[in-house]
């Protein structure tokens, strides 16, 4: 083939939204990936599977619940085997709707794994051994991520499941140890608890979701333990070890040593870079080191997603991409403007456990370290007319603002619709909105939206004085 504008290196979320972008812009572009399926980590093992499994869950607490509400739903039972089915068909049909786009002549689809043999040559090899050279003026990688396995004595040994493991499992174990304490480790805890899988989680770090506002982390811990998981936190794992059929995680929680002991062990301990071969720019700590503009220290490679971002999820890859793509625009045509960058200012993130859990822009413990001064105020969901009604009243909102100035600096959720509500926040940080135009938008009632506008008042009351 002839050198290509633009070739992208994988055709996930953050690939797709590259490809798509500059071939808008008129760039000869290819698409190179050689996983089994086209469709990326959202679509084929992550978001969209979780989310399918989660909503049955979610359904299936309602109707546990029916009593409450003085209904009657007989005996309340569930098929692990029909609610994978279900999850494979959505699947299937977004995958084929992804790889329908990726095959619609508007890019080079190029089947097989890349690798660099310079700064603009690479080397393509297909699952049948064959191989093919590309020329390219300029390179997106997307090549996302995969399931690390960490060196815990005894884990490769006694065998663990993964999450991708858990997405497609026609049933559930009747006992269940998480190991970790992030976004994966919690949704899959909660599916799997949901229908009644006995869960606990070790956390290694001091609290779950590490690096999120604590206050609103260590809330979400005591809902999931309201919910029947086990959750210990700073822990240090020893090794784990096999108890008949059975699997024991042998661990130190404070001074003490403990063990549990569960069917099957999850590795939910992270994922890793997958960085292609011969990469001629820099990484650091394991994954491509971009700017804020997605160039690598070549000028001309950029990267986008999970193998390269401070935030891995989907909305902020996707936008890596895109950005990635009109910069190498700029480096084609020798654009003499300055380039696009990225803004982590929003950092929106949601988990969808129950209660679920959200949150947007600066927490309260990386507000102190940088000196902003700020204010914070809480509302609890049981007091809230709306939560009371749906009976949905574990957690609360929180909001902070600049001290002087009141504009919104960020918020978190635990609760019911976390992942729905943060973004009536969303919306107000993107403008730079204030407490003040927060508390003063009207909110009907009674939603659970309206609950935002009592922090904001507080807040309001709080920077007056």
């Amino acid at each position: 083939m002839d050198a290509c504008d633009f070739v992208v290196i994988g055709g996930g979320s953050a690939g797709y939204a590259g490809a798509r972008t500059a071939h808008a812009l008129g760039l000869r572009t290819a698409v190179v990936d050689g996983a089994p399926e086209l469709g990326g980590l959202c679509i084929l093992r992550g978001c969209m599977p979780s989310k399918t499994l989660l909503e049955s869950a979610r359904r299936y607490r309602v109707i546990r619940n029916a009593a409450e509400f003085g209904l009657s739903a007989g005996k309340p039972g569930f098929d692990i085997a029909k609610i994978i089915a279900r999850k494979r068909k959505l699947i299937a049909e977004f995958s084929d709707y992804r790889a329908g786009q990726l095959q619609d002549g508007r890019f080079d689809l190029v089947r097989g794994t890349a690798e660099f043999t310079g700064p603009n040559s690479l080397l393509v090899t297909s699952a049948d051994g064959s191989q093919i050279p590309l020329e390219a003026k300029t390179i997106l990688i997307a090549t996302g991520s995969a399931i690390s396995l960490p060196p815990i004595p005894g884990l490769a040994d006694a065998g663990c499941l993964t999450s991708d493991d858990l997405l497609d499992r026609e049933s559930l174990p009747k006992s269940m140890i998480v190991l970790g304490g992030g976004a994966v480790a919690l949704e899959m805890a909660s599916y799997a608890r949901a229908f009644e899988s006995k869960v606990t989680v070790i956390q290694r770090s001091p609290q779950i979701l590490r690096g999120s506002d604590k206050d609103a982390a260590d809330a979400l811990a005591d809902g999931l333990r309201a919910d029947g998981i086990e959750v210990f936190t700073g822990t240090k794992l020893l090794r784990i070890e096999m108890a008949g059929t059975a699997r024991r995680v042998v661990f130190l929680h404070g001074d003490l040593e403990q063990t549990v002991e569960a069917a099957e062990i999850l590795n939910s301990l992270g994922r890793h870079a997958v960085i292609p071969k011969g990469l001629p720019a820099k990484t650091e700590s394991g994954k491509i080191t971009t700017n804020l503009s997605q160039q690598t220290s070549l000028p001309h490679i950029f990267a986008a997603g999970d193998v390269c971002s401070p935030l891995d999820v989907v909305h902020t890859a996707i936008q890596q991409g895109e950005i990635a793509a009109r910069n190498a625009a700029r480096v084609l045509k020798k654009s003499s403007g300055p380039m696009e960058e990225m803004d982590y200012r929003l950092k929106l993130f949601a988990v969808f456990t129950e209660p679920g859990f959200a949150s947007v822009g600066a927490s309260e413990a990386e507000l102190s370290a940088s000196g902003i001064p700020f204010r914070t105020a809480k509302y609890p969901f049981d007091d809230h007319g709306k939560s009371l009604v749906m009976g949905e009243t574990a957690g609360f909102v929180k909001l902070t603002a600049h001290a002087s100035s009141g504009e919104i600096l960020g918020a978190s959720i635990v609760g019911p619709d976390a992942a729905e509500l943060i973004h009536e926040v969303v919306v107000a940080m993107r403008f730079h909105a204030t407490a003040a135009d927060l508390a003063t938008t009207p909110h009907y009632h009674p939603t659970l939206s309206e609950i935002w506008a009592y922090p904001a008042e507080e807040l309001v009351d709080a920077i007056r004085l």
